[in-house]
């Protein structure tokens, strides 16, 4: 599908604004802590829900942080301490949320949280798939997206 006919769904967080810093409990620097995220309804025809986060700010390219698929329909928040869906392995190569870590004195890295609302139940990966993976099924699988943006930087 064309990006362009995409419905838009509406990606928030009650840890930081869209366009701003993610505060250091949810990075490498403080705890960790999974985001809480939420979603508004999505549109009919929605049967599944996929989200990825990445930092195309990296030096060696796309870094992927985490990775969930096959999150129910009736979902409308993830993170925190609800874990749903199957989470594959981030490019830290450990299952689930790893938070910001970027390199000290490389400048704000920007975090792109997209939320994807899938026409199909079940994406079919493996266990062992990757993050890229889950981005690429769920792109060809998307009937809305949403997407909120987090800055963080290490001195």
């Amino acid at each position: 599908m064309e990006s362009a006919t995409l419905a838009k769904l509406s990606l928030i967080s009650d840890a930081f604004q869209n366009g701003q810093a993610i505060p250091a409990q949810f990075t490498c620097d403080g705890a960790d802590q999974t985001p809480t995220l939420k979603w508004d309804e999505p549109p009919a025809g929605t049967k599944s829900f996929a989200l990825v986060i990445d930092d195309p700010d990296a030096p060696s390219g796309i870094f992927r942080h985490w990775g969930v698929f096959d999150i129910p329909a009736s979902a409308r928040s993830i993170g925190g301490a609800r874990h749903i869906g199957t989470e594959v392995n981030n490019d830290f190569g450990k299952p689930g949320y790893g938070g910001p870590c970027p390199p000290k004195g490389h400048g704000p890295h920007h975090y792109h949280f997209k939320l994807f609302a899938l026409g199909t139940d079940k994406l079919g990966l493996s266990a062992d798939a990757k993050i890229v993976d889950v981005e690429n099924a769920a792109q060809q699988h998307s009937i809305a997206q949403g997407e909120l943006i987090g800055t963080y930087e290490r001195r």
